[in-house]
């Protein structure tokens, strides 16, 4: 058995979810001969060229870096066989292509944020939030040939709390799988790692959801739906790329928002849909299908986000306004 030391370990990623995992893999004293990461990306007004965090983080490191704009590169696959990779460690990354997670002795594992078959997809995060489920998790498994279908190599379960949104659920999320992966890499490593086909982990009657890529589309509120849906859409697609709606006056002017953090609310509004009541000038509801949200956190199109409180000082809104 080849110790940590010993065993190639090339790394593939690209946001700060992969971070962690790199991370401990290389302070545990895996060799990691490389990492593969995105190319570089103009961002910003000035369209400055900016590095994935996982190059970043690599680069520090002295830890070469490949980034292929095409994994189907015969070069880029000649790279990587002649470090002998024992595996590929897949977080956050592109669909890898046949000929790329046959390579290493081992094959490739993959870490995804959720416990598999459930959202299977490009948003496991935010759809299992936007769902109201109570429980997820992180699953690592064998790459094939179709997304996220691989064999099952390790589940941890994890709480949602009620009012937690995406983006936290996605830091805790992304240090409990750093740890997930390291034991998943471990036990590969060690000869006793077992992989388990996903149908045996999907209960009988139960629905199976897909994470998909959110679309702008998929972030606009409908205030006519129930107010838990709506409540948990917000939640789910906060901080990035966070729920919206437009605000129109009484004279017809509008406003878009973006909904950061709310609260449904105990009290009773009578009005239609889509209604905006502000109490005390500090206060701002919008009428549900079955109630109302209370608005908490909140940023108008071109500022910068605020507490509701404080965008009632500068932004008078009175009867007659309205969300839709």
């Amino acid at each position: 058995m080849k110790t940590r030391k010993e065993f190639n370990v090339v790394f593939m990623g690209t946001p700060d979810f992969a971070v962690p995992s790199l991370e401990l893999l290389y302070h545990s004293g895996y060799s990691v001969p490389a990492v593969v990461t995105a190319p570089d990306k103009p961002a910003g007004r000035g369209l400055k060229m900016h590095s994935s965090a996982v190059k970043k983080w690599a680069s520090q490191q002295n830890i070469h870096v490949l980034q292929p704009p095409n994994l189907k590169d015969e070069g880029f696959r000649n790279s990587l066989g002649s470090l002998l990779p024992d595996l590929f460690v897949v977080v956050a990354f592109r669909m890898l292509p046949e000929s790329i997670w046959k390579l290493p002795v081992h094959g490739a594992i993959n870490l995804h944020a959720s416990l598999l078959p459930q959202y299977r997809g490009a948003a496991p995060i935010n759809h299992a939030v936007i769902h109201g489920e109570t429980t997820t998790g992180l699953t690592t498994f064998f790459i094939n040939q179709a997304i996220d279908t691989g064999n099952i190599l390790f589940q941890q379960a994890l709480p949602i709390g009620y009012d937690e949104t995406a983006g936290e659920l996605h830091d805790r999320l992304m240090i409990a799988g750093s740890e997930l992966v390291l034991k998943t890499v471990d036990a590969i490593r060690e000869g006793r790692a077992v992989s388990i086909e996903q149908s045996a982990f999907l209960k009988q009657g139960a629905e199976l959801r897909t994470a998909p890529r959110i679309y702008r589309d998929d972030c606009r509120l409908n205030w006519s739906r129930e107010t838990k849906d709506i409540y948990n859409q917000i939640r789910g697609l906060s901080p990035w790329p966070a729920a919206f709606t437009t605000i129109f006056s009484p004279e017809g002017n509008a406003y878009e928002l973006k909904i950061y953090r709310s609260q449904p609310s105990e009290k009773k509004m009578s009005g239609r849909a889509g209604e905006i009541v502000v109490q005390n000038n500090q206060q701002m509801y919008i009428v549900t299908g079955n109630g109302a949200i209370e608005l908490l956190k909140i940023k108008l199109a071109g500022k910068s986000e605020i507490s509701v409180k404080e965008f009632l000082k500068g932004f008078r809104i009175g009867a007659g306004w309205k969300a839709e």
